[in-house]
């Protein structure tokens, strides 16, 4: 399946099925080849931010914004190949929502807090220097905002 019909079904989709949508989307697409809590934190930090309203009021807001996640900056004709992988973030993705509907204090989290990461194999972009991170696999979750 490309991407460009994920984006799409997402945009046609009643809410809470585009988010679950974009949510998998960009935990497939950003962490595939992570661990499972890693996968877990990638949603959890998307989740962060809708939550905090600063980047967007939906999930699909949050992760189509330019050069923040994955699902922007992917190309529209990228097709989803890993079948696992694609069942896996899409219970990854209702897992971590589902959890996401009980009270903070309640909730059982991966990056308290984390609302950016980075492959840190990768990149090391500059907002991260000075700042501590969690690692989780090949990847650093770092809380940024307030």
């Amino acid at each position: 399946m490309k991407l460009s019909l994920l984006l799409w079904l997402s945009s046609i989709l009643p809410q809470p099925h585009a988010d679950q949508v974009c949510l998998a989307t960009t935990v497939y697409l950003e962490a595939r080849d992570q661990p499972v809590r890693g996968q877990q934190a990638v949603a959890e930090v998307v989740l962060r931010r809708v939550e905090r309203g600063t980047w967007g009021a939906d999930v699909c807001a949050v992760v189509t914004q330019r050069k923040q996640f994955a699902p922007a900056y992917t190309s529209p004709n990228f097709r989803v190949r890993n079948d696992q992988a694609w069942d896996r973030a899409w219970r990854i993705a209702a897992e971590t929502r589902e959890e996401w509907q009980r009270p903070l204090l309640e909730r059982s989290l991966v990056v308290p807090g984390a609302d950016h990461f980075y492959a840190f194999n990768l990149v090391r972009p500059s907002w991260s220097d000075g700042h501590e991170g969690t690692r989780i696999g090949g990847h650093s979750f770092l809380q940024l905002t307030n």
